[in-house]
């Protein structure tokens, strides 16, 4: 969540918190199409839509850095922003069942539904490749996961290898303008290489940012 905050409030891309909100949306509506009340998940994503509004300057609500970084520590939004999260990644994973449910089943013996409830909804519990493949999809936000191959400690080094996650456009939406780039010679016929927005190292129980140099 911060770091994605973080991107917007330093490029003020109107566009693409134009294209997220409308993303959002659709997990709205793909949450009510699975039977959920709206009390159960609204507040989650209200709080989410008003964070993404502060990041934007030049309107009574806008924050700093350093106040997205304070309201990034503060338990009480970090905790809904992680629940709404939560719903959204829950929501793709029951609308798409079919797709999920061979990945479920080589991790466990649940059902999709068992899963979501056990797996994905509460919150401690951890996130994998289902979890991040999902969410990222939902709201069409690619991400890359860079992890350390430590097979090859004993040779005197750690191999350094990353897993990019790129979202197939949501029903209805799109992927981010700023993460795709042309690359067929010759122009527009080509197709495109999609840049990760977002690039975390993944540790046992945790993701960290990564920043490029």
């Amino acid at each position: 969540m911060f770091s994605y905050l973080e991107r917007i409030l330093e490029s003020q891309d109107q566009e693409e918190v134009h294209r997220i909100t409308g993303n959002v949306e659709n997990c709205r509506r793909t949450l009510q199409s699975l039977g959920y009340a709206d009390f159960t998940f609204e507040d989650f994503f209200a709080l989410f839509l008003e964070q993404l509004e502060s990041v934007l300057q030049g309107n009574k609500e806008s924050i700093s850095h350093d106040e997205l970084i304070q309201r990034s520590r503060d338990q009480s939004v970090s905790d809904y922003i992680v629940m709404f999260f939560r719903f959204v990644t829950s929501g793709e994973i029951r609308k798409r069942s079919e797709f999920f449910e061979p990945f479920i089943l080589g991790l466990t013996n649940a059902t999709v539904e068992q899963f979501c409830k056990s797996s994905v909804e509460p919150m401690g519990e951890e996130s994998d490749h289902v979890h991040i493949t999902a969410l990222s999809d939902a709201l069409g936000v690619p991400i890359r996961v860079v992890y350390l191959d430590r097979s090859s400690c004993d040779a005197g080094g750690v191999s350094v290898n990353h897993h990019d996650f790129i979202p197939n456009p949501p029903s209805g939406g799109d992927l981010p303008l700023a993460a795709a780039t042309a690359t067929a010679a010759g122009g527009s016929g080509g197709s495109e290489i999609i840049k990760p927005f977002i690039t975390l190292l993944y540790r046992p129980g945790h993701y960290d940012i990564l920043y490029p140099k």
